[in-house]
């Protein structure tokens, strides 16, 4: 018999809570430890949609990336916000809701080792380790590789392909492709980072307009492959190992979860 409780340790020892920022908020959420789970749904948001599949599926827990409850200093639970709404219904049909957020951006085998091995970096080692977790791997947020040397165009086309964007936004650092640092969702900050590596190219997500010019700058090929298209691999990947650590359980990786951004073409 699985329990929250249960869950909520396995995915301490695949997300270690002590690999989570400071700021973020991670965890059980939002239900019971004691609660007995028949059914999971995995996604990479908390958000209706997800809420109402659970539902639909009589799930007993949902596991996402993103928090339930984040950076909005929540201080009443009620139907004014979509945030109390949507704990109120969870709460209403007995749906608890765990999360891993940075703590699975950084963990060895998390968010960006997912994201590189999607990719196909070979060689895979990470930028400015912040640690050493008990197995003896280093721990933190980017992750570099090489792949095979080609142009930007070339690899613009496969990363399209292999994420499944709808399209991509990007700045040529003027250089080919080969030395490829990842940082999935909003890592453009960190591009002095990639630099500083000796990356050629940096993929990553919600990249700002002055973060693109200093790619120019610095002859980096940085690349925004969309935040959802950069985590939801991981996200799936996530599903299988829940799946295979509860075999007595059902978990479904929730595919009706989409990316609520579009490009007019």
């Amino acid at each position: 018999m699985t329990t929250v409780a249960d869950v909520l340790r396995y995915l301490d020892t695949v997300a270690p809570p002590c690999m989570q920022e400071s700021w973020d908020n991670c965890g059980l959420l939002c239900g019971r430890g004691s609660q007995v789970v028949s059914k999971i749904l995995v996604a990479l948001d908390p958000f209706g949609d997800v809420i109402q599949q659970a539902m639909d599926i009589h799930a007993d827990l949902i596991v996402t990336h993103h928090a339930l409850i984040f950076g909005e200093g929540l201080k009443a639970v009620n139907d004014s916000t979509e945030t109390g709404r949507n704990l109120l219904t969870l709460i209403e049909h007995g749906i608890a809701a765990i999360n891993a957020h940075t703590n699975f951006d950084l963990a060895p085998g998390g968010v960006n080792d997912i994201l590189a091995a999607h990719l196909g970096l070979q060689n895979v080692r990470v930028i400015n380790p912040q640690g050493v977790d008990e197995n003896g791997r280093q721990w933190g947020l980017l992750r570099q590789g090489e792949v095979k040397k080609q142009s930007l165009a070339e690899f613009l086309s496969f990363v399209k392909e292999a994420l499944g964007c709808d399209g991509l936004r990007y700045v040529s650092g003027g250089r080919e492709v080969c030395h490829v640092a990842v940082g999935g969702g909003s890592c453009g900050s960190e591009l002095q980072d990639a630099c500083l590596a000796g990356c050629d190219t940096f993929i990553t997500a919600d990249v700002k307009y002055n973060q693109f010019h200093d790619a120019e700058s610095l002859g980096v090929n940085l690349i925004d492959a969309g935040h959802f298209h950069t985590e939801n691999p991981a996200v799936m990947v996530l599903a299988e190992k829940l799946q295979e650590a509860f075999p007595e359980t059902e978990v479904i990786f929730s595919r009706e979860h989409r990316d609520p951004m579009a490009f007019f073409r």
